[in-house]
């Protein structure tokens, strides 16, 4: 199958594109350059010899007057280097003769020295009548008899006198063009060889010159690579951006910050999404295990109250009341009827009672912290911080009489903030709460407010997510000027917590203690409610704590606007 010039021009093209760009700059440079000076070569050629061809034939009529004064019967020729007759002359480098009608050479001498052997070179002249007749006046060249230079000649009707008279004839001129075409072959010569040696210090330079104009983009293309490696914070090295690599660098360095920005956003979607999904499903699993406790007791006491027929007379129960149940909580059944007791049925409707309670708080707190997920809005107003403490305080006196437990104020100003006085009241609840059940009953208890700045908390005090546990209290970014802020911590003097504690105890139904009975340890989701509501407040939530040392849970909210220094 034959191919056409379509398929020729898409292989050259095919060609052409595999071929390397430094490749490509430096063919077509050369290619520029040698165009350029081969034209430029021949137009010195073609200029040098029409100067030299031009003055040869000025020569050539100069000798014709004054050869033409000679046939005429002058007593010279001027300027001439010999003559032999005065129709009969030749002179040193140019040819004349006379050619009679017949055709023949009137000085048949003239083609050579009589003092010399070697041959005189001759220009080979027709002498054809129609030839001298065509060309009669007008400047040709012909080639040489004995050689092959070139020769400019002249052939002109004369008449010249002799022996016998007035004769007719032709006047012929000459110059040599030899010494042109050497002078053109030498030229040519030295335009090839510096020809040459241009291209050849222009390749050398030129590739010294294109592969560090390219080294640029071989930046770019090893920072491609980079970025296709998988290290997305490679960026092209800065230049002047006045030139177009710099201008290019700058736009690739900005797409590229704007790829790595949107991929890191991307990777911590993708990985907030999957510690939320791990979350949720440990949510889900710790809720229905928290629920499942209280839920078995009530459907334990129902399936007993059902298995023991209901409740006997008054007077059946009387007579055949048995030994009562010794310890609290235990249910005896009716000896003499197989039927619960008023008594027993009492008691067992307070274990119902206490469990339904326990699994209300539970769902009360599950939905607090589903409210807070969906950032539903506060109520928030001007709360007094340092009266919800000593609230806490005298509640936490009241239930626990032998305890030590002291607030100290360490701010001039009134710890005054914006905020739900219910939640916060919650907060601090939760905090004394915690510390009074995990720490021995005679351990005692501080509770301190000061002022500080949302950013001089504790570096490690963080959150977890409202995902799985509350969103993170440092969540907001610090700012040019600290933000003013009231500081409330609780320290106790008990066990203290481990770093790997500390890490996770404010995530949802964490315990320090897996083994600890529900009853005693709670649901393990104060701390979670506390770090959620701190972070609805805008605030931050911390725990300072080494085992053996104690603990400090603190949390920080931004000053109320009239109670900080200057106008409100």
């Amino acid at each position: 199958m034959r191919s056409g010039p379509g398929d020729l021009l898409a292989r050259v093209r095919g060609l052409a594109q595999r071929i390397p760009l430094r490749l490509q700059l430096i063919a077509a440079l050369l290619a520029l350059v040698a165009v350029a000076l081969a034209i430029i070569s021949v137009a010195g050629v073609i200029v040098f010899r029409d100067y030299l061809t031009t003055r040869a034939d000025n020569q050539v009529r100069n000798l014709y007057h004054e050869y033409e004064l000679v046939l005429e019967g002058s007593s010279g020729v001027p300027g001439s280097g010999q003559y032999m007759h005065p129709g009969v002359a030749y002179i040193t480098g140019p040819f004349v003769a006379v050619l009679r009608p017949d055709g023949q050479q009137l000085n048949p001498a003239a083609g050579s020295h009589s003092d010399s052997t070697a041959p005189i070179p001759l220009p080979d002249v027709p002498t054809s009548r129609s030839w001298l007749t065509a060309n009669a006046g007008k400047l040709v060249t012909v080639g040489g008899l004995r050689s092959q230079d070139k020769w400019r000649v002249i052939a002109v009707p004369v008449s010249y006198q002799d022996f016998s008279g007035i004769q007719s004839g032709t006047l012929i001129v000459g110059v040599d063009l030899g010494d042109i075409s050497n002078s053109i072959g030498t030229l040519t010569t030295i335009d090839l060889i510096v020809g040459g040696l241009v291209l050849l210090g222009l390749a050398v330079v030129g590739v010294a010159v294109v592969r560090a104009s390219l080294r640029p983009l071989t930046e770019i293309e090893r920072t491609a690579e980079g970025i296709a490696a998988g290290d997305l914070t490679a960026r092209v090295p800065d230049r002047d951006p006045r030139t177009e690599i710099g201008r290019l660098g700058r736009s690739l360095n900005a797409m590229l910050t704007q790829i790595e920005t949107a991929f890191d956003a991307r990777a911590s979607s993708e990985y907030a999404a999957r510690r939320s999904e791990e979350r949720m499903r440990q949510f889900v699993a710790d809720a229905s295990h928290e629920l499942r406790t209280p839920l078995t007791a009530i459907r334990g006491f129902a399936e007993y109250y059902r298995q023991r027929g209901g409740v006997a007379s008054v007077a059946g129960a009387t007579a055949a009341a048995g030994p009562q149940p010794s310890a609290p909580g235990e249910i005896a059944a009716s000896g003499a009827t197989d039927q619960l007791s008023q008594a027993d049925l009492d008691r067992l409707i307070q274990r119902v009672e206490r469990e339904a309670a326990r699994m209300g708080v539970l769902v009360d707190d599950m939905l607090l912290l589903a409210r807070l997920d969906q950032q539903r809005p506060l109520e928030f107003r001007t709360v007094d911080l340092l009266a919800i403490a000593a609230d806490a305080l005298h509640d936490a006196r009241v239930i626990a009489p032998q305890r030590s437990i002291n607030l100290t104020v360490g701010t001039p100003e009134a710890p005054l903030v914006l905020g739900d006085e219910v939640r916060l009241r919650q907060v601090v609840g939760n905090l004394m709460s915690n510390a009074m059940t995990h720490t021995p009953d005679d351990t005692p208890i501080e509770i301190t407010i000061r002022s500080g700045t949302l950013e001089n908390g504790q570096a490690a005090a963080t959150a977890p997510d409202l995902a799985g546990g509350a969103e993170p209290a440092a969540a907001q970014p610090p700012g040019p000027v600290p933000e003013p802020a009231v500081i409330l911590e609780v320290a106790d003097s008990g066990p203290g917590l481990s770093d790997e504690q500390a890490e996770h105890v404010f995530e949802r139904f964490y315990r320090t203690d897996r083994a600890r009975s529900r009853t005693a340890g709670g649901t393990g989701l104060g701390l979670a409610i506390v770090a959620a509501l701190v972070s609805a407040h805008h605030g931050r939530v911390w725990v300072d704590s080494k085992p053996g040392s104690g603990a400090t849970f603190g949390f920080a909210l931004p000053l109320a606007p009239e109670a900080r220094p200057g106008p409100a």
